[in-house]
């Protein structure tokens, strides 16, 4: 800035975000005795005043100015909080942080980032005022639940920006920084269904548990629900619902992994993939109104929200089917690439989903790349609903049968109509 034109309105709001922060602590110290509480609202709106002084004062004379302001300031506030913690005997110090923090964006408001500075300062209030959901929240969060955060950080932000962003191998078709994106980016999607589940808590039954097991572990639903369809004959209509529910989540999930890598493959592939989820999720609303059960608590899907063996495995997985989605397209054409697709359905959409996708920016088809995620989905749909029947109760069965039997017919129908 230049000396003789500064902006007063920048002290102006370097001073009410320090009212800003100070009204969220003065609020919670509002009950305690004069002389217990080391700064409220005023003492915070001074500070960030100071802050914004100090930065005039540095952009005119020295940037030494701030360090020296900042070091005497905490000088200030340890001496403060020394003398209130004998008395109260409270070590908790984020007040101090607060008022630390208070000074340096006031500081950043008059130094041409007050729109940083403001929203910094609201967050800042928000976090201060979290203090009870805060600790509520990691008293429930599980040991396992930690470390999955602590992993997905690892596999994103910091192995990932490590990698080339470049081909290697036959076709240079692998690429080892797109490959391992979108391992986190299943990971991602898996974490982030499992956390909904916890959050919703399994009261909120059948349903829920359900709609978000379809984010990441529909498989697993099918198989756990099956089982429990023949221990208890009388909640089959409702467990065939939520695998209804939770295999029809896969399509709008197939849509999304789409269209990350190629939206125009996403527009091409929407018209089906929305077609069976109805198909999906219209019987599955039908049984679940008709066969209302009170206070049921539904069963946990038993699933690590995030193993780093099975991130890498799923990695290996997708690096050999993006090979052999290259190899069979040029050896065999389009058929070699519809096989790959319906022997990756077996087991997963996922991979395949994403392989095509990447190999229809490259050289493969449009349509192709459509018809091959369409066939993956059709099979891992049949997979499913043969265990269902197989495993399941009777009335599971015919719970689940008809629905995914309409299904592969809508798809077969899309399928005749693009071939005509």
């Amino acid at each position: 800035m230049e000396t003789g034109h500064f902006p007063l309105w920048q002290l102006g709001i370097a001073l009410l975000l320090g009212a800003v922060i100070g009204l969220q602590r003065g609020w919670v110290t509002r009950n305690r005795k004069e002389g217990e509480r080391v700064a409220g609202i005023r003492t915070f709106s001074l500070v960030g005043l100071l802050g914004g002084l100090t930065g005039v004062l540095a952009d005119i004379y020295s940037e030494l100015i701030f360090g020296f302001a900042l070091v005497s300031l905490s000088v200030v506030i340890t001496v403060a909080y020394l003398t209130s913690q004998q008395r109260t005997h409270d070590v908790g110090i984020t007040s101090l942080i607060g008022l630390l923090l208070t000074f340096v964006l006031g500081c950043l408001a008059v130094s041409g980032q007050p729109v940083i500075a403001v929203a910094a300062a609201v967050v800042t209030a928000i976090i201060l005022d979290m203090k009870e959901e805060l600790h509520a929240a990691m008293t429930k969060v599980q040991e396992y639940e930690l470390e999955a955060a602590l992993r997905l950080l690892l596999i994103s932000a910091v192995l990932l920006p490590l990698l080339p962003d470049k081909g290697f191998g036959p076709w240079e078709a692998v690429n080892p920084f797109e490959l391992w994106l979108l391992v986190v980016l299943i990971a991602t999607i898996s974490f982030i269904g499992h956390v909904a589940i916890r959050i919703g808590g399994a009261r909120n039954g059948i349903l829920f548990t359900s709609l978000f097991a379809g984010l990441s572990a529909s498989t697993a639903l099918t198989l756990q629900f099956s089982n429990l369809s023949k221990q208890e004959e009388a909640l089959s209509p409702l467990l065939g619902s939520g695998i209804l529910i939770s295999c029809g989540t896969m399509f709008p999930r197939i849509i999304f992994l789409a269209s990350v890598l190629n939206p125009s493959l996403a527009v091409l592939i929407a018209i089906p993939m929305l077609v069976m989820m109805a198909c999906f999720y219209l019987p599955a609303i039908w049984l679940w109104l008709r066969n209302p059960l009170e206070d049921y608590e539904s069963p946990q899907v038993k699933r690590n929200p995030l193993g780093l063996a099975s991130a890498l495995m799923f990695g290996f997985i997708l690096l050999i089917i993006m090979l052999l989605s290259h190899a069979l397209q040029t050896w065999f054409g389009d058929t070699g690439t519809y096989v790959l697709s319906a022997l990756s359905g077996l087991t997963d959409v996922d991979a395949i989903t994403l392989a095509l996708g990447h190999q229809s920016q490259v050289q493969m088809s449009l349509q192709t790349a459509g018809f091959g995620i369409v066939i993956a989905a059709c099979v891992n749909s049949l997979v499913k609903m043969l265990m269902a029947w197989g495993i399941g109760s009777r009335t599971l069965g015919m719970c689940v049968v008809p629905p995914v039997v309409i299904a592969l017919l809508a798809a077969g129908g899309w399928f005749w109509l693009q071939w005509c």
